[in-house]
């Protein structure tokens, strides 16, 4: 059985989907740590923003944002956005709005600032389209 996950979707009830129903077509991610080692780290940062699609065509597109401390008088962040683009709808135009969203979502320092290198990395990962 393939394994499941719940998706959160902005100003929407959460998604849960079948991985397996639900691959990966486009991603983008970055993360941050302030040891030599991520286990080390008394602080870590992790981007993430995703599109799966589904055979019949659905997509899901979203994004996912952590800062995690351990540090006295600092606190943790996290955020999370999504969006189900009609089918046969922008892709794209969903990617830059959930980047967006969560680039305006409480978080750490100036964090919010590389969600537009993400969004545009992720456009970029998205399978070609051909030409005639």
């Amino acid at each position: 059985m393939s394994k499941t996950r719940t998706i959160t979707l902005t100003n929407q009830p959460p998604v849960t989907i079948h991985e397996d129903n639900w691959p990966i077509i486009a991603s983008a991610s970055d993360d941050w740590h302030d040891g030599q080692y991520d286990c080390q780290s008394n602080r870590w940062t992790k981007w993430f923003v995703g599109v799966r699609q589904h055979a019949d065509g659905r997509c899901i597109v979203y994004a996912i944002y952590a800062h995690i401390t351990s540090r006295s008088g600092e606190r943790s962040y996290s955020a999370r956005r999504g969006h189900l683009p009609q089918p046969g709808g922008d892709i794209v135009d969903a990617i830059r709005k959930v980047c967006s969203e969560i680039s305006e979502a409480e978080c750490y320092g100036d964090d919010s600032d590389r969600w537009p290198t993400l969004a545009a990395d992720c456009i970029a990962d998205l399978p070609a389209v051909a030409l005639d």
